[in-house]
């Protein structure tokens, strides 16, 4: 595999072709071979070779309620037809309708830091290194994957990408990833990434 180098870190709001997650030397190609890459996308953070942890802590400790309205509407919609559908009960969760992506990992991942807490979130973490982090989800459509890659840009400068990748619970769950695309895309990470973007400089100002 390649590791591709740029001098700034990409910032926009389309998907990033699939060779910027497949041509990076990530853990993750061997323990979800059965998973297919839905997109990816990039992410403002950056920072140095060491730091991918403390972003990693940063994001997930933002608060959802200055996340795009938009996207808050939609996700109380999904939540809400979740419910009448039954399509987030228990049993069709990690460990029940499927077993968690932990029980595949080498030995040095498994018994490795996982990163932050996200016991109140509807994800659960998988491994973290100092390059990659991985958070799964899984529901009556999909068994889902988060993964936080940790890019060079050269002269020891980094930044984040985020890719989600999938495993469609059957023919309902192949339609239903279908049916949400256009929303996801055109959408929920539009809208999203422009908040991270805003969020991530009154952070940390531009250089």
């Amino acid at each position: 595999m390649t590791t591709t180098h740029t001098e700034q870190p990409p910032t926009r709001t389309s998907p990033l072709p699939a060779s910027a997650h497949t041509e990076q030397p990530w853990r993750l190609h061997d323990v979800a071979r059965d998973f297919y890459l839905e997109d990816v996308w990039a992410l403002p953070m950056r920072g140095g070779p060491d730091d991918l942890a403390s972003i990693v802590d940063w994001f997930v400790a933002l608060d959802e309620k200055e996340d795009p309205l938009v996207n808050r509407v939609l996700l109380a919609i999904r939540f809400k037809l979740g419910a009448l559908l039954g399509l987030d009960s228990e049993e069709s969760g990690i460990k029940a309708r499927v077993p968690s992506l932990r029980d595949r990992l080498p030995d040095d991942l498994a018994t490795g830091p996982t990163g932050p807490d996200l016991s109140d979130k509807p994800f659960q973490p998988v491994y973290l290194t100092d390059r990659e982090w991985v958070a799964e989800i899984a529901n009556q459509t999909c068994h889902a994957l988060v993964h936080f890659g940790w890019v060079p840009d050269g002269d020891d400068r980094w930044h984040a990408q985020m890719a989600v990748l999938v495993k469609p619970n059957g023919t309902f769950g192949r339609a239903y990833m279908d049916f949400i695309k256009p929303f996801r895309y055109l959408i929920v990470y539009p809208a999203l990434l422009r908040n991270l973007d805003r969020r991530w400089a009154s952070r940390e100002p531009a250089a």
